[in-house]
């Protein structure tokens, strides 16, 4: 290896411990009112994707009366949802009233910009679809979009200060759009599939905006250990993918399908939601599943049972 690299990597290395113990905040305790369930609740609509309600296929405007229904307060569509919404006539103002009419909130959408892209003409026609579902997200109420790793999952030996100017830039594109981009891990990627990264590209982004979308089963599917949880500000999350896993198979053969409802599997989720409570997060827990089990059952069904299994787990871990 030539000095040079070894210099750029120990300093990488530094920067990256600076960036982690850069989102430490000092432990608070709970307040004695919400210590039991200080969180707000979320259903994010791949949970139910495949799921029929009342004998058709549940879409995104069936999908907002199961949400509500079942008892949640937020919501987490797709972008390619309101795609499919839009293209069969429907009017995204109207899909903000019925959103807000059946007392959700828009908490966070799901899209897949390639901001991160190695090639610069891909990289702006990143910047430039994550714009478009930016607008598409603003218009049912929405401030906030998960921002994934797409274009460098199989990507291996980037530069973590490039990548962290392009989050800069998508940051930048959604201070003018008025949306949040959600710097997402994936455990399955190659890049961004550990909370350090995450924490360092976040720091090195330098900018306001910049935040971070964790997911429970991605943590694990990534290979970083739980502990680490405790080094995020609540202040740079504002929601949170809640699921669990179970004990087979095993870690590096574990898929998205084998995800289960909190409390069904073996997640340390005690150990979790105290780390979330404890740092002052008051954010929303977020369902977001893609058993085939699950989407065989009926929408409402799924809905409602994996709110109380969510609260439950809640419940157990901080009362």
């Amino acid at each position: 290896m030539s000095m040079s690299v070894s210099r750029r990597t120990f300093f990488a290395a530094t920067a990256a411990t600076v960036a982690a113990n850069s989102l430490v905040v000092p432990k608070v305790a709970p307040a004695a009112e919400n210590h039991v369930q200080p969180f707000r609740y979320c259903l994010n609509t791949s949970t139910i994707r495949e799921c029929s309600y009342q004998g058709k296929k549940i879409d995104i405007v069936s999908g907002i009366e199961v949400t509500s229904k079942a008892g949640y307060t937020g919501i987490e569509p797709w972008i390619g949802e309101l795609d499919t919404y839009v293209k069969g006539g429907g009017s995204l103002s109207d899909l903000r009233k019925r959103i807000s009419d059946a007392g959700l909130t828009v908490e966070s959408a799901i899209g897949f910009a390639a901001f991160l892209h190695e090639d610069e003409n891909e990289r702006k026609k990143g910047l430039e679809e994550a714009k478009r579902c930016m607008g598409l997200v603003r218009e049912i109420g929405g401030t906030r979009i998960a921002a994934p790793p797409v274009g460098v999952t199989d990507k291996t030996g980037l530069d973590p200060f490039k990548l962290a100017e392009r989050y800069r830039a998508l940051c930048e594109v959604g201070q003018a759009e008025g949306v949040l981009p959600q710097l997402e891990l994936w455990g399955f990627a190659k890049t961004l599939h550990r909370m350090g990264e995450v924490a360092f590209i976040g720091v090195e982004a330098a900018h306001p905006a910049a935040c971070c979308l964790l997911d429970i089963y991605h943590i694990y599917k990534g290979g970083s250990d739980f502990e680490g949880l405790g080094m995020f500000a609540s202040s740079r999350m504002h929601n949170f993918h809640v699921n669990d896993y179970p004990g087979d198979p095993p870690r590096d053969t574990i898929n998205d399908s084998q995800r289960v409802y909190p409390g069904d599997g073996v997640a340390p989720l005690g150990q979790i939601f105290r780390t979330l409570r404890d740092n002052g997060y008051r954010g929303v827990l977020s369902l977001e599943l893609f058993n085939r089990t699950y989407w065989q059952q009926d929408a409402f069904q799924v809905a409602k049972t994996g709110l109380e299994k969510t609260q439950a787990a809640v419940a157990k871990a901080l009362g």
